[in-house]
Order: C-alpha cells, then sequence, then structure tokens
C-alpha cells in the first residue's frame, strides 16, 4: 500500500522540471508548484492566520510534499519546521528548493501512521490527506504537546459519489482514503476552527483550469484530468474539505 502511494506522487526528474520552468527561485515564487494543496498557498496562508505560530515553535508539517508550506511557516512565522513525507523524491526536492531560498527546515522520509519522532515533540502538527484517517489522528495526539495545535486542510468523503479517478491524492480507489470526518473521534480536542471549504476549493479549481498553462505551475505535478475529476467530485458532492485547527488536552 505505501509503496503504492509514493510511487503515485513520484515524479521523474522533478527537481530539474521546476528549476528550468522558474524564473526566479523565491518562497513566493515557488508556491505555483510546490503548494500543490487544495487551494494552494492561499489556503496555506488562511488556516495559518487561524493558528498560533511563533519563532521556535516547534511545527510537524506531515505529508509535506516538496516543502511548500515548511518553507512558508518557517519565512514567515521563523518556526522551526520538520517536513515528512513517504515519498524519498520529494523530500529530497524540498531539501534542495530550501537550500536554493535560504531556509533551514528539515526533511525525513517517513509514515504519517508511524511517525519517526517521540511523544509530545511538536507545538503544531499541520496536515493535508494522510491515509487511514484515524490511526493517522492518533499518530498526531501522540506526538503534540499538550495544549498543541494540530491544523488540517483535508478531503474527505462526501454525502454522495461515486468518487471519479484520477485524482490529484490517488490514480484509483485502491490507495484513496476518504473518510467521513463527522464519524471520527474527536475527543480530546477542542475545536478553535471548523469550517467546510468544499464551495472554495471548487472556485479555486475552476480558476486554475480556466487560466492558460504557466511554466511553473502544478502541472508539473498532476496531469489536467486529474484537476478537472477532483472539480466535479467537489460538485457533485462526491469529496468535501473541511479546515480546521483543534487544540489538544
Amino acid at each position: 500500500m505505501h509503496d503504492s502511494v509514493a510511487d503515485h506522487y513520484d515524479v521523474p526528474d522533478l527537481a530539474r522540471r521546476i528549476l528550468d520552468a522558474a524564473d526566479e527561485i523565491t518562497v513566493d515564487a515557488l508556491a505555483a508548484v510546490d503548494e500543490f494543496h487544495i487551494g494552494g498557498r492561499a489556503a496555506t496562508a488562511q488556516m495559518a492566520r487561524c493558528v498560533d505560530l511563533s519563532p521556535g515553535h516547534r511545527v510537524l508539517d506531515v505529508g509535506c510534499g516538496i516543502g511548500g508550506t515548511t518553507r512558508y511557516l518557517a519565512d514567515r512565522f521563523g518556526c522551526d519546521v520538520t517536513g515528512v513525507d513517504l515519498t524519498q523524491s520529494f523530500c529530497d526536492v524540498a531539501a534542495l528548493l530550501s537550500e536554493r531560498v535560504g531556509i533551514k527546515a528539515a526533511f525525513r522520509q517517513g509514515d504519517a501512521l508511524d511517525l519517526p519522532f517521540e511523544d509530545a515533540s511538536f507545538d503544531v502538527v499541520w496536515t493535508e490527506n494522510i491515509a487511514d484517517k484515524a490511526r493517522f489522528y492518533g499518530e498526531i495526539r501522540r506526538v503534540l504537546k499538550p495544549r498543541g495545535q494540530f491544523a488540517f486542510h483535508d478531503v474527505f468523503a462526501g454525502p454522495s459519489g461515486p468518487v471519479a479517478y484520477p485524482v490529484p491524492w490517488a490514480g484509483d480507489a485502491s490507495i484513496s482514503h476518504l473518510a467521513d470526518i463527522d464519524a471520527l473521534d474527536w475527543d480530546g480536542y477542542e475545536r478553535t476552527l471548523w469550517e467546510d471549504k468544499t464551495a472554495e476549493s471548487a472556485t479555486f479549481f475552476e480558476r486554475m483550469l480556466a487560466r492558460p498553462p504557466r511554466p511553473l505551475g502544478m502541472h508539473l505535478l498532476q496531469t489536467r484530468t486529474s484537476f478537472e475529476n477532483v472539480l466535479a467530485n467537489l460538485q457533485s458532492g462526491a469529496v468535501r474539505v473541511v479546515q480546521a485547527v483543534l487544540v489538544r488536552d
């Protein structure tokens, strides 16, 4: 299973393709490609405003991809950020790009369901789409300090289906893990933010698909078909997007 997920995201020669396409290599310029989750940089910035982020805070970015959110949080807030991702090539590209823009951040290949960190290690955990939500959220709770913050902007099962594939997070149903958010156990957390972002996410993809392709963009990581399908799934109600910030007791 894990190998299949890692293979889905792996893009051959990705670092060269990004560097060749970029007019400049800065934290903000790279956002066109390295913030390839739903909502892009705008969603990251919006959620960051809802989280208590201070210089020196230890932040874990789970499912960090090629490090867009990791670099943003380190650059804007002075946090000590560690990114972890299942795909080794993503970690390698993330480290290379961070070095190019002068951002100090650590990147580790690892399984989100068995995080390679000690208990109560982080002030904030930040994440996007991860498999086996119930087990994963248990791992988040383990590595969070008491009163630590868990921030997510994630895709969940919607009220209707079926889901059209491929989508950015899965080529087919075998590696797609869309939990019902209302059926998950949130005991032990205080909700400080809980917003449905489905309509806003659909607008994000509508605008992205309407723009002419740019040299540096998310097409370097995913096909147009996957973006068209996620838009259709959002519009049909097959999937939904929720943004939340929870505080551990």
